[in-house]
């Protein structure tokens, strides 16, 4: 299938790959993001895909994490999102907005009770002395708010990575891959075939 090399609309064929590969694929929308430093030292981990449109990608943390100083410092990322068992990749680069408080409360309202309980608990990237002090914490918030809805932490919430550049990749046999880079160019994407 080579209808991917040749479209106007990157975004548009992630969305389509996202759902093929939920057919097959136990969590589709991890992906890796890679942020750095102000001064350019990379650090890299996995999040989950929870929004994406034609204004970009969407994934929430907290944003006093390591990942959320070096967004406040240094507010571009990467992303890979890769699909072994459909022999796809997407990379995708830009700058990184923070979205909405009313995003965020709206995705926040989705998330099941515990994970609620464990982003007010947990301070995120920081030392635990144990896991008991984490437990302890947990059990905290669970009193602390009860049977009550449980509010958005000042502290967490969304972020919006704006395409500036994305990569289809298709595996083909000998190593010969299609490679697809497309580049914004104003309001349109500008397309070059990459050497795989």
């Amino acid at each position: 299938m080579h209808h991917a090399l040749f479209v106007a609309d990157p975004i548009g064929v992630l969305q389509n790959w996202l759902e093929e590969a939920r057919a097959v694929v136990a969590e589709p929308g991890a992906m890796t993001l890679a942020t750095a430093t102000a001064g350019g030292v990379p650090s890299a981990r996995v999040v989950l895909l929870r929004g994406i449109d034609d204004r970009g990608l969407v994934f929430f943390t907290n944003r006093e994490s390591r990942k959320g100083a070096e967004l406040r410092a240094n507010p571009q990322a990467a992303l890979v999102l890769h699909w072994p068992a459909l022999g796809r990749q997407v990379r995708v680069e830009g700058p990184v907005e923070v979205i909405s408080d009313a995003e965020s409360e709206t995705y926040w309202a989705t998330r099941p009770r515990g994970s609620q309980l464990a982003a007010w608990a947990s301070p995120q990237s920081r030392p635990l002395v144990d896991r008991a002090e984490l437990d302890r914490r947990v059990d905290e918030a669970a009193a602390q708010y009860g049977d009550d809805a449980i509010p958005l932490p000042p502290f967490w919430g969304g972020y919006r990575v704006l395409p500036a550049a994305v990569e289809l990749w298709e595996h083909r046999d000998d190593r010969l891959h299609d490679r697809t880079r497309f580049t914004r160019d104003g309001g349109t994407w500008r397309a070059e075939r990459l050497a795989p």
